[in-house]
């Protein structure tokens, strides 16, 4: 088959045999109509002009049209992201704005909380820092002198007891031993230390507060992970007193568990 642009071989003229008169009949070939105009021009040796295709430039109208689909990816992008935020933020709206009156809690609620003030601290190396530094973890905070007597052993023996209670809920917590004088901590002190953050700091009364007619060492406190003092435990706590205690922590940390890790935030 020969392509419709290119011409045709040419076909050879016909020769009849001779008639009577002795004449010859010639039959010269028609046009093959099968062939295109480009075919037929091209056969006859003419030039033919080189066809180009032009594309349409795009209309303003089209992109115009194109910016509703920009804006909405943007819109579910956006509603994305809220969805993602929304645990954090119920939390956070539960636990600080709606406090349910219906759910007792052992430890006082302090309202309003207290942040961490920039109080000097000193480590037992000699290491000074600002009390600033530990917000990022949930503490549970003790108060007593270095001497440490037989009510700020059993305070830190609980303290030490409510967090390992929390299993493995435990790392979200952090205990704090705030001395609150230059006595110097005993010996027989130190492998119960462990762990613990142990800083000497003046001024506490500043920040801290004891329920009335009870001092500031008879409690156990509770600072959020945003460095607010929040809760308080009763004075003179004892087994009963621990086990609710532990109720509590443990609520807490159902509470933040969408929002706070283990280790400083």
């Amino acid at each position: 088959m020969v392509p419709a642009d290119f011409p045709a071989p040419q076909k050879a003229a016909r020769v009849s045999p001779p008639t009577l008169n002795g004449d010859f009949n010639v039959q010269h070939p028609q046009p093959d109509s099968s062939l295109s105009s480009a075919g037929r021009a091209a056969a006859a040796g003419q030039d033919q002009p080189l066809g180009l295709t032009v594309h349409a430039m795009p209309q303003p109208g089209a992109m115009a049209a194109s910016a509703p689909d920009t804006r909405s990816g943007r819109w579910k992008m956006l509603a994305v992201l809220l969805v993602c935020a929304a645990p954090v933020v119920a939390s956070y709206f539960t636990y600080y704005v709606i406090r349910p009156e219906g759910r007792r809690n052992y430890g006082e609620l302090i309202d309003p909380q207290r942040p961490l003030p920039a109080l000097a601290a000193v480590a037992p190396d000699g290491n000074r820092i600002e009390l600033t530094a530990l917000k990022g973890q949930w503490l549970l905070v003790s108060v007593a002198g270095g001497a440490c007597d037989s009510a700020c052993q059993q305070s830190l023996y609980f303290q030490r007891q409510l967090r390992e209670s929390l299993g493995r809920e435990k790392d979200r917590l952090d205990r704090v031993w705030l001395v609150s004088d230059e006595a110097a901590i005993p010996d027989k002190l130190k492998p119960a230390l462990q762990g613990a953050t142990v800083l000497r700091v003046a001024g506490l009364d500043q920040w801290l507060q004891a329920a009335a007619g009870q001092r500031l060492q008879d409690h156990l406190y509770v600072v959020d992970p945003l460095g607010n003092w929040m809760m308080r435990f009763p004075a003179g706590l004892d087994a009963a007193g621990a086990a609710s205690a532990k109720r509590d922590l443990e609520r807490l940390m159902r509470a933040s568990s969408s929002w706070d890790k283990a280790g400083r935030l």
